[in-house]
């Protein structure tokens, strides 16, 4: 199966070609194990901004046959679960595959997310400066599979910077915790992981919803349950699943027909997100005794910075280069 994605400059071969390393054996044991391992790999790095679960997708070799399976959740697999076809709903949505993918992922996600969630509050400026370089790094690779830039490309470009830069200045204290905010967080940010060089923890930090996921999933893996935490994490559930099943969809119909366009905003939104992660911020005296989740934060410039600002600069650089590094194996697994 192909996508419908073709990126330029040599990039098409990394969304389109089939890769097929280890799956000889994919409805084996060793298959199995196989795919939970991807799952693990994808899970752990969908908790790190910047870091495309997609592009790891890619690098393990199974990025067309979750393409492939995400596609069959369509009318036909509905008409066999409602017929009772089940056996022919196994083989048509490959849940084999999905089932072993799915726990890996979830698994993986709960094995870092304490990890960064202990981070953020601990050493937040240390981690927004290599988050800074992900995403940096990541729109530097986006804007490469732009072909050509139009009038229509530039200002969709600038809509979306200016629409991000104006989001990630919100205070999300309590947005952030309402029932819809986190459902439409989930759906939008799932989508991301069908497409390689955009992060899924990228798009929740964009909206404000990174450190709280981490921190429900930091909670759940604790056994600290609570009805309002399952009530949470079962509408981010719904979410991930709601836009795996439409947003996606969408998303591959405007990269079919209308690639540059859409890459171009895509890029936009995640230039105006780095006012999020800038590493040089410092709390608000009126917030600074308040749980971290409550503190607001205000940005600062490198001169009026008290710690060592070379050593923020070096992480940025060298979560950059891990980026591009990880992206040019992908290519050179492929080709």
């Amino acid at each position: 199966m192909q996508t419908d994605f073709e990126p330029a400059d040599g990039q098409s071969e990394v969304i389109n070609e089939t890769v097929s390393g280890g799956e000889t054996a994919r409805d084996s044991v060793r298959g199995d194990m196989l795919n939970l391992f991807r799952g693990f790999c994808m899970g752990a790095i969908d908790t790190v901004p910047g870091v495309s679960g997609g592009t790891v997708a890619l690098v393990l070799g199974h990025y067309q046959r979750l393409l492939g399976a995400v596609s069959q959740f369509d009318s036909a697999a509905l008409k066999l679960l409602l017929g009772g076809r089940f056996a022919e709903l196994w083989k048509h949505c490959d849940l084999r595959f999905v089932i072993a993918l799915g726990i890996g992922i979830v698994v993986g996600a709960g094995a870092l997310a304490s990890t960064m969630h202990w981070l953020l509050e601990n050493r937040m400026t240390e981690t927004f400066a290599v988050f800074f370089g992900l995403v940096l790094a990541s729109g530097w690779i986006v804007s490469g599979w732009i072909r050509q830039w139009s009038l229509a490309a530039v200002l969709l470009l600038a809509a979306g910077t200016t629409f991000a830069f104006w989001l990630s200045g919100l205070s999300t204290g309590e947005s952030s915790q309402r029932g819809m905010f986190i459902f439409g967080s989930a759906a939008i940010a799932i989508c991301a992981m069908i497409l390689p060089g955009i992060s899924g923890a990228f798009v929740l930090l964009l909206l404000g919803m990174y450190h709280p996921i981490m921190g429900m999933i930091k909670q759940f893996v604790k056994f600290d349950i609570s009805v309002s935490l399952i009530f949470n994490l079962g509408l981010f559930a719904a979410g991930c699943i709601t836009g795996l099943l439409t947003f996606s969809r969408l998303l591959k119909w405007l990269l079919r027909f209308y690639p540059d366009l859409t890459m171009a905003l895509l890029l936009g939104l995640m230039i105006g997100s780095l006012r999020r992660i800038w590493p040089l911020q410092k709390v608000t005296q009126g917030t600074a005794e308040l749980p971290f989740k409550e503190q607001q934060f205000v940005i600062v410039s490198p001169g009026d910075w008290d710690g060592n600002v070379i050593i923020l600069a070096f992480l940025a650089f060298a979560a950059a280069a891990l980026v591009i590094s990880t992206e040019r194996f992908a290519e050179k697994k492929i080709t």
